[in-house]
């Protein structure tokens, strides 16, 4: 059953969503040559805890960090440690937390400067691409119709969409019904109604959309090692139409 939120807790989640946004514009503008990837842990887990909240990933089926950071062909739930980023690096940063009995969660793509010019429009086309489908979250509408938008905003620019990975509904529990793929067909998948709360997160890819798990368990590679970008909102669907929690991301560097 897809849960269906009550304005009242539809702006709790806003909060939480607001509390990762702060935290996503904090550790983006750290990232720069020689951050070891666990600094930017230990910033996101403090930062959460002296807010009131705690890291939503951490302990979560066993991941051990409260952060996932994916460098260049990382997809995603790359384990932060000691790599020391190196410019050029592409870094996607997903982070969630629980504050006060509801979820909120995010990503945003960010580099190393110098910024190539080629990961910048990568970027750019999946953040776009999260744009467009942000749209879709209107009653009446279909799940079908958000994971369409992401493909033909990414294909159209010669990206192409990992299909391993979705978004999810979320709200007291981090992932919650529907799943909210990032390809397919519009028109189909569950209607869309007013009280769901979707994260919608495209994963784009400069080249082919096959990944893979590495050993550890968790990181997930494109297995031609083309470069990958991921953001990620948290949206409402309302009566006057899509409300996105927390107040957006906008992209860390100067378009």
């Amino acid at each position: 059953m897809i849960p269906r939120r009550s304005r009242t807790e539809i702006d709790r989640i806003d909060r939480a969503c607001a509390l990762v946004r702060e935290i996503l514009v904090e550790l983006s503008g750290a990232v720069h040559e020689g951050v070891e990837t666990r600094e930017l842990d230990r910033m996101a887990e403090k930062n959460a805890a002296d807010a009131g909240a705690k890291p939503a990933f951490k302990g979560y089926m066993g991941y051990p960090a409260s952060l996932c950071i994916s460098v260049n062909e990382e997809v995603v739930h790359g384990i932060p440690g000691k790599r020391s980023l190196r410019p050029g690096d592409l870094v996607s940063i997903d982070f969630g937390v629980l504050l006060d009995g509801y979820y909120g969660d995010g990503a945003v793509t960010c580099a190393v400067p110098p910024v190539a010019e080629a990961d910048g429009k990568l970027s750019t086309v999946t953040r776009e691409s999260l744009l467009q489908a942000i749209e879709q979250v209107r009653p009446g509408r279909r799940v079908g119709d958000i994971g369409s938008a992401v493909e033909k905003t990414a294909t159209a620019n010669g990206y192409s969409v990992v299909r391993d990975f979705v978004g999810h509904g979320i709200g007291t529990r981090l992932h919650e019904e529907p799943q909210v793929p990032n390809y397919g067909p519009a028109g189909q998948g569950p209607r869309i109604e007013s009280g769901m709360v979707l994260a919608i997160e495209p994963m784009v890819v400069a080249g082919d959309a096959a990944v893979k798990v590495l050993g550890d368990g968790w990181t997930a590679v494109t297995r031609d090692g083309s470069k990958a970008a991921h953001w990620e909102l948290v949206v409402a669907a309302t009566d006057d139409g899509p409300r996105v929690l927390g107040g957006g991301l906008t992209a860390p560097w100067k378009e």
